[in-house]
């Protein structure tokens, strides 16, 4: 058995949590590659490592003095090697990096939070320490090569039992470092765990897994012991988010299981994301996720249907305004374009007024405040009648459906409702399907 386990910010995040952390990894053999993010909050008022470090690297842009900053940022490292009782020589280490901050790029600043952190896990775990940057290589298209990549992990695996491994950073094919979008630890994570062929990726957070639905929406929501990729991708596009969802991707083909858990309760069962699984969930549906903030821009035309590439054209409009789509529910004669608020808010005038001309419809309007919730789960496929389950509740709690989509491969069904009916949609849908199920 082996585990590649990845620890978050709020793991890492001073002394007493990387206690947490030995201890987690000394109850398990298996856990021999730990992978690590730079140091997050220790309380609500404090700062992410990673946010100092990007606001280190706006002074260097700026030629403002940048002391204050660098005071923040060594006092943090060096309360956890002392706290710890460590020996790593980090504070030359520190001096030297805050030296060299006005010759570095962006990228290889905000990397050294992941890089301390690693430098004083790998002493307190007792494990060596394997640098991201020797390991992990990026394209010049700033995607995974994945051929260098597996062939340099699967080396230091060779040379080494055990080691800690720095999360969100690589290099180019130049030698230069290439970081992941924010919360990219995630991946780096998911990468080792592809390229050792490892049993289980676990990612410890502060959370106990996935819930059903958002704890401030539903009180007590149930827990979500098992998900599918597909469905996790679903319910994350919707807000419901504890993993960065490029982490799915290096480990779905393989199968490889990724298993959430929670530093600060390692006895919870947590959640485990696997496309194949014998775990049989007991509800018609896994999870609900939505958000608020979208518009549906109706577009109406006689005998639509017989003019060749009429929503084409209506779709190149909104693309010459860089606006993505999110759904396009259609009828024989008319169809909506669902957008987010804020990519139509300085040019919503503008795009009306292109498409009146270029689409001559009989109506074209656009209905503001609009919230899009996503029931989602694989046994819906399996069982009829569940999308009349979920408009009926909805009917008889007074809530108006504003538009409906559902995916073809049948695991989600996403209704638009007014902003001020997204609270209690969420709650019905959930009552509906796990409540009453439950008596």
């Amino acid at each position: 058995m082996l585990k590649i386990t990845k620890f978050g910010g709020s793991s890492v995040a001073n002394a007493e949590q990387f206690k947490k952390v030995k201890a987690i990894v000394q109850s398990d053999p298996a856990r021999r590659y730990v992978v690590v993010s730079a140091p997050g909050k220790r309380n609500s008022s404090d700062n992410k490592i990673t946010d100092l470090l990007y606001l280190l690297d706006a002074h260097r842009q700026y030629h403002v003095d940048a002391s204050n900053v660098t005071k923040i940022i060594r006092k943090r490292f060096l309360d956890i090697k002392t706290e710890l009782g460590l020996k790593q020589p980090i504070e030359k280490e520190l001096d030297e990096f805050f030296a060299k901050v006005p010759r570095m790029s962006q990228a290889e600043i905000v990397s050294r939070g992941e890089y301390f952190c690693a430098k004083l896990m790998a002493e307190y775990l007792g494990f060596p320490f394997v640098d991201a940057k020797d390991t992990i290589r990026f394209h010049s298209d700033k995607t995974i090569d994945w051929e260098a990549t597996t062939s340099r992990i699967q080396a230091k695996t060779t040379q080494y039992e055990n080691f800690v491994f720095p999360g969100f950073y690589g290099t180019t094919a130049n030698n230069q470092v290439q970081v992941f979008s924010r919360g990219g630890g995630d991946i780096t994570g998911s990468i080792l765990a592809r390229c050792t062929n490892a049993d289980v990726y676990e990612n410890w957070t502060d959370v106990s897994g996935f819930l059903m639905a958002d704890p401030k929406i539903v009180k007590n929501p149930e827990a979500i012991t098992h998900i599918t990729y597909s469905e996790l991708r679903e319910l994350s596009y919707m807000g419901a988010s504890v993993l960065h969802e490029e982490a799915i991707f290096p480990v779905k083909e393989a199968n490889i299981p990724i298993h959430i858990l929670n530093t600060n309760r390692p006895q919870d069962t947590g959640t485990i994301i696997q496309e194949q699984s014998k775990h049989k969930n007991p509800y018609a549906i896994t999870g609900i996720a939505g958000k608020p903030g979208f518009a549906s821009i109706y577009v109406y035309k006689k005998h639509m249907s017989n003019e060749v590439g009429y929503i084409r054209k209506a779709l190149s409009v909104v693309e010459d305004y860089n606006i993505s789509v999110e759904h396009i529910p259609s009828s024989i004669d008319s169809f909506s374009i669902v957008v987010a608020e804020q990519d139509i808010r300085d040019c919503e005038y503008e795009l009306l007024a292109k498409m009146k001309k270029e689409l001559k419809p009989d109506e074209l309007k656009i209905t503001h405040d609009l919230a899009l919730i996503s029931t989602v789960g694989r046994n819906m496929m399996d069982k009829p009648g569940t999308s009349g389950k979920l408009f009926a509740a909805l009917g008889e709690n007074n809530i108006n459906i504003v538009m409906i989509a559902q995916g073809s491969d049948e695991i989600n069904i996403t209704v638009g409702v007014k902003v001020d009916d997204f609270k209690k949609t969420i709650r019905v849908i959930y009552d509906t399907f796990v409540k009453k199920e439950n008596k």
